[in-house]
């Protein structure tokens, strides 16, 4: 037998591994998971019965085109279908851009800290990060994200609203940005949070990219729309970058479960909107309180609320754990807390509060 192992790519050298939310231990104290940005709330309805129907079909390959779900977006958008691709969450989309745009010898922009999977991505595409710090206010530096353009970025990425602090980047600093970015460079508005958003400055990704060929957009069902098991998301972009999502997309990676469960939360837009509403509802009351403990909490249009702790993270979050709630940290960084259900935040309040009144 040879000793020699298979020769594999040297960008993969390195790369870190992605960390989800950690979930409740079975059978263990903790009794909810806040770390994962996931919606508390059961499928929309109608969602249910059309997963049923689909799975009766198990046997059969799903429509590699999502032609059903292509057209339901075309219409709630007002976009082309031409200018559609889906892919197995926003990140799967995001990671076709990568190997439709950028390779060895590329760079790739984005603010940091930012979306964890960015960085993984982009090495595994072979294209160096480059890394922006967030500003003081936790929020994209822009000028300073243009600043590190060169000849070689093919891709900057834009997350509004950001995870995992919530800020947002407002019109008109936004389109000054697109604006000065050279034509060539790709810039990708990653708004998986966007239904969240309540800040009426903060524009719409969709508008962005009419007029801009070099925008794209992306969108998940994750979050808001609650199917963040059955993995699916899409981008909007002209043509030819939107043609090239689909020639790089996984064949038939989006299955058909995935597929009529998005066109059957399309259309329950009045239950979304008031599931969204009441998350939204406790994002203030959850950031409210921590203000008032003493915590400096930036503001937050996601689903989410970010405290940064330093050396402190690792510290509170296996408080939260051992009170039953589990959030997301950052360690030397920060914790990252979804907005769940009232007890759920209850719970994190109350811990919070004790945790504060010893640092």
């Amino acid at each position: 037998m040879s000793e020699k192992s298979p020769k594999l790519r040297a960008a993969l050298d390195g790369v870190p591994a992605y960390v989800p939310g950690k979930p409740a231990a079975a059978g263990g104290p903790v009794a909810f998971k806040l770390s994962s940005n996931e919606n508390p709330y059961p499928p929309l309805p109608g969602v249910m019965e059309s997963v049923l129907a689909a799975a009766g079909t198990f046997n059969r390959y799903p429509d590699m085109a999502c032609t059903g779900l292509m057209n339901e977006l075309a219409d709630r958008f007002g976009v082309p279908v031409s200018h559609l691709a889906t892919g197995t969450g926003s990140v799967g989309v995001a990671q076709s851009l990568l190997q439709a745009t950028s390779g060895p010898g590329d760079e790739v922009i984005y603010a940091w800290r930012s979306f964890e999977a960015y960085p993984i991505i982009t090495q595994i595409s072979g294209a160096t990060s480059v890394k922006v710090p967030l500003d003081a206010d936790e929020k994209h530096d822009l000028d300073a994200m243009f600043d590190a353009i060169t000849d070689r970025t093919r891709m900057i990425f834009v997350c509004n609203p950001n995870n995992p602090t919530g800020t947002v980047v407002r019109k008109a600093e936004l389109e000054r940005f697109l604006d000065r970015v050279p034509g060539d460079v790709l810039v990708v508005l990653d708004e998986a949070y966007r239904e969240f958003n309540r800040d009426e400055q903060v524009p719409d990704g969709i508008q962005l990219y009419r007029d801009r060929p070099n925008v794209a957009v992306l969108r998940t069902f994750s979050k808001a729309y609650g199917l963040a098991g059955l993995r699916i998301g899409f981008a909007v972009a002209h043509e030819p970058v939107a043609a090239a999502l689909r020639k790089t997309a996984v064949p038939f990676g989006v299955s058909q479960l995935a597929q009529d469960a998005a066109v059957a939360s399309l259309r329950a837009e009045d239950a979304l909107m008031g599931r969204v509403g009441a998350l939204v509802s406790e994002r203030a009351r959850v950031s409210e309180t921590l203000t008032a403990q003493g915590w400096n909490v930036p503001e937050s249009q996601a689903n989410f609320v970010w405290l940064r702790l330093g050396e402190r993270t690792g510290d509170f979050a296996a408080v939260c754990e051992k009170a039953g709630v589990v959030v997301r940290p950052f360690a030397g960084e920060g914790t990252r807390i979804t907005i769940g259900e009232t007890e759920a935040n209850d719970l994190f309040l109350r811990t919070a509060e004790a945790f504060r009144k010893e640092l």
